[in-house]
């Protein structure tokens, strides 16, 4: 079935986020339900005029800025399906536009270029389209298909066709769900009143119903009560609609999932910074791979600019984001859902980001010499593309599990992680992910019967010659 789009409006500060927020808002409610308008749940949805769509209805998240969004999602709550980048038309691009450009590009969602303040007479389009060229960001009419919209989130001067492209890009990527399967809700926001824990959510997939049981992580809920965002009291909701909820006994982090099976908890280790970067480091962090993402701040434009023109040129670089300023929260979020690391030159973390970063295993790493800072970034690049092409020869992997010596001869108990090994292969061992040394495989047994290969999950016993100092936890490759 079809469901209406989610979108969220990031910015710089003041350039009419909750402005524009708060009229779509009390211009597309009814009067008879203008009570529920204090009833702010940190979304709400809306009913267009427009006829000729699947969906006419549109939800927004009433938490505007780039941080909120990212914090979702370095929670993995994808809520947002769009995005609205609003610009003051008279200000142009701002450094939180900047860093909104990069949030919504790590996202990889459809957004709109939003220019406010168009009923003025000193507002320059032309000039905010040409700005966003510096930043990759091409709108219709300057050699890209990102839409523009001109609005006045005063006047409300065309925030209708606002509206109507977003409906128009919804159509595009053709949003769906299935009331049957499992539902799916991301929290957006939680509070305690005289009701107890009360929590924001928004469902985007399945359904949920008064006395459902869910789970969100290890906590288990018993749908106690759901309001709508106008405060009235349903049985059901489904998606993409924003709704409060009443069931929960302790109060959940924002960004987390509610959904119909418990799901376990990895226990968050605070990491330390490293003195140097290096490959292991950097293969610590989950789904690092193929290139080495960054978040660079620097304390002027001219440092930024000599060490992007140094980066720019090494293929296995990418830039998240760049910008000049002190590192805060925001780039810890963004860092956490990109999988990048924060760099600093001549600049320190505020206090905030350094436990945020801690809490999130997110690493931040500042230098003072910038030809120290480029010698390390392009050497740790230059090993992960290194890396990347071996993993396209490796054959096989398999984990040392055990060591039994029989008849004087040393056996390891093995499991096939990736791939196949073959008798007779030539292999590598590696511990805590770096090259130790080199060996043949020499003999090869499932449940003491001889063979010739084992592919993946299963166990074996191997001999190796050379015989090597081999430990419980080492890993061994077969390389093509």
């Amino acid at each position: 079935m079809n469901r209406s789009p989610i979108v969220a409006i990031l910015g710089h500060v003041d350039h009419g986020k909750t402005t524009l927020l708060d009229y779509i808002r009390k211009s597309s409610v009814a009067s008879s339900e203008h009570g529920g308008i204090t009833q702010k749940i940190g979304a709400y949805e809306i009913a267009t005029d427009f006829k000729d769509y699947k969906n006419n209805k549109i939800t927004f998240i009433d938490t505007p800025g780039h941080e909120a969004f990212s914090l979702l999602r370095a929670r993995g709550a994808n809520v947002a399906d769009i995005a609205i980048l609003l610009i003051d038309g008279k200000d142009s691009v701002m450094p939180q536009t900047i860093e909104s450009i990069s949030h919504i590009k790590a996202a990889k969602i459809p957004f709109i270029v939003t220019i406010n303040k168009a009923d003025l007479p000193d507002v320059n389009s032309e000039k905010v389209k040409n700005d966003l060229l510096k930043y990759e960001v091409m709108v219709e009419g300057k050699g890209g298909d990102v839409p523009v919209a001109l609005v006045s989130a005063k006047t409300g001067a065309g925030i209708k066709e606002l509206l109507e492209t977003i409906l128009m890009i919804s159509e595009d990527i053709d949003l769906k769900y299935d009331p049957k399967n499992p539902p799916q809700a991301y929290i957006i926001e939680t509070k305690k009143d005289r009701r107890g824990i009360v929590v924001s959510a928004i469902i985007k997939d399945g359904k949920i119903n008064i006395g459902d049981v869910l789970f969100s992580e290890n906590k288990k809920i018993k749908v106690r009560s759901i309001n709508n965002d106008l405060g009235k009291q349903v049985s059901e909701v489904f998606p993409s609609s924003p709704f409060e909820l009443l069931g929960f006994n302790e109060l959940p982090n924002v960004g987390q999932m509610i959904q119909s099976q418990e799901k376990v908890v990895e226990k968050i280790v605070a990491s330390s910074v490293p003195k140097k970067l290096d490959l292991q480091t950097l293969l610590a962090i989950p789904s690092v791979e193929k290139k080495l993402s960054l978040i660079i701040k620097t304390d002027s434009q001219g440092s930024l600019e000599a060490i992007n023109q140094s980066l720019i040129k090494n293929n296995n670089v990418d830039i998240i984001l760049q910008a000049v300023g002190e590192i805060n929260k925001s780039d810890v979020f963004l860092a956490k859902a990109t999988k990048a690391i924060i760099i600093g030159f001549s600049i320190t973390p505020n206090a905030e980001a350094k436990d945020i970063a801690k809490q999130e295993k997110v690493i931040i790493k500042t230098y003072n010499i910038i030809y120290e800072l480029l010698d390390e970034l392009n050497e740790v690049a230059d090993l992960l593309k290194e890396k990347e092409e071996k993993e396209k020869n490796l054959k096989g992997e398999a984990k040392i599990l055990a060591t039994f010596i029989i008849e004087k001869e040393t056996i390891y108990g093995v499991k096939i992680t990736k791939g196949k090994i073959n008798l007779g292969d030539r292999l590598e061992l590696h511990r805590n992910l770096k090259l130790i040394d080199k060996t043949k495989l020499i003999s090869l047994k499932i449940r003491a019967k001889e063979t010739t290969e084992v592919k993946k999950n299963q166990e074996a016993g191997m001999i190796f010659s050379p015989e090597l100092d081999i430990r419980v936890g080492d890993v061994i490759k077969s390389i093509l």
